[in-house]
């Protein structure tokens, strides 16, 4: 028997595979069609402090490689999240990590404060890096703004652990992370989607509401790979903070890669619109790789790459 089960941030995950921030609603939603069999652990659609109606449609827009999607964080915001979603979060059958943005340090400051004062949250997840709204990137895009942040973030938080999603970096690609490690991240998010835009060729308009969204899907995957391989090297590693892999995971070689490039955890986002039975096949083929590759446990694998 293969030992697939993972330690992240505080949290017992069954498997190391975590349904993407968003991809899966607030978790009924998958519930209702596969039990979340095959998952350790689900990401909530990030909560904001006011309600969110989200970009206008259309919000998704199939690519031969992936996926655009323009969603813009539509949520109930937080005191529908209270009153009416996190009872059924917190019923979910595997750990629920809850995401929040913001668009200030204060919006962000009320929301942790709530989601600290609930018990059933374990970890939450700070969503800084989102490319479909005006000022989902603001905080990524400047290291003092979040370290701030985060700092601030990391006093409200004294009992959930804090995870900060980031944003591919082409240049520095471990500059913000060692940022969010200073300022006390207890794990690492890497990548959200990637900026892109999908022109409709007849009509000459964008394919969706908006003018650009957030690239998911294989096309890029290898993008992700190279980052975090870099910070499991650069910072992660040395630090000891685990890393959630996220970014074109389709099948169980995709998280095999990320596994051997330092991911201690794997998010599956666009594959569970492709087919929500998906992390059930991923982990049957990790199981077999694993084995296959002599270990035991999924664990002994992570960061194992001869690079």
């Amino acid at each position: 028997m293969i030992d697939c089960t993972v330690s992240l941030a505080g949290l017992h995950l069954e498997t190391p595979l975590i349904a993407a921030a968003g991809t899966a609603g607030y978790g009924e939603e998958l519930l209702s069609i596969t039990r979340m069999r095959g998952l350790g652990a689900i990401v909530t659609k990030s909560i904001t402090l006011e309600t969110r109606a989200g970009n206008p449609p259309m919000r998704l827009a199939e690519l031969e490689h992936g996926m655009l999607n323009a969603v813009g964080l539509a949520n109930v915001g937080l005191d529908g999240f209270i009153a009416e979603v996190a009872p059924r979060v917190r019923d979910l059958p595997i750990p629920a990590i809850c995401s929040m943005a913001g668009e200030s340090i204060d919006e962000f400051e009320q929301v942790a404060a709530a989601m600290q004062a609930m018990a059933f949250v374990k970890a939450v997840e700070v969503n800084v890096s989102c490319p479909n709204t005006s000022e989902g990137r603001s905080f990524a895009e400047s290291p003092s703004s979040l370290r701030d942040l985060l700092v601030d973030l990391r006093t409200v938080l004294k009992r959930a652990a804090m995870i900060v999603k980031l944003p591919l970096d082409f240049e520095s690609p471990s500059h913000a992370a060692e940022t969010a490690v200073e300022a006390g991240a207890d794990a690492i998010t890497l990548i959200n989607t990637v900026p892109g835009m999908s022109i409709d060729v007849k009509t000459r308009r964008s394919r969706i509401g908006r003018r650009s969204g957030g690239v998911s899907g294989p096309g890029i995957h290898p993008l992700a790979v190279r980052m975090i391989a870099d910070v499991y090297r650069d910072v992660a590693g040395p630090a000891k903070v685990p890393i959630i892999g996220l970014g074109g995971v389709m099948r169980w070689q995709d998280a095999a890669e990320f596994i051997l490039a330092g991911a201690s955890a794997v998010g599956v986002g666009t594959a569970l619109f492709v087919d929500p039975r998906r992390p059930r096949k991923i982990m049957r083929g990790l199981t077999r790789w694993a084995k296959s590759q002599g270990c035991g446990s999924i664990r002994e694998l992570i960061g194992s790459a001869d690079i």
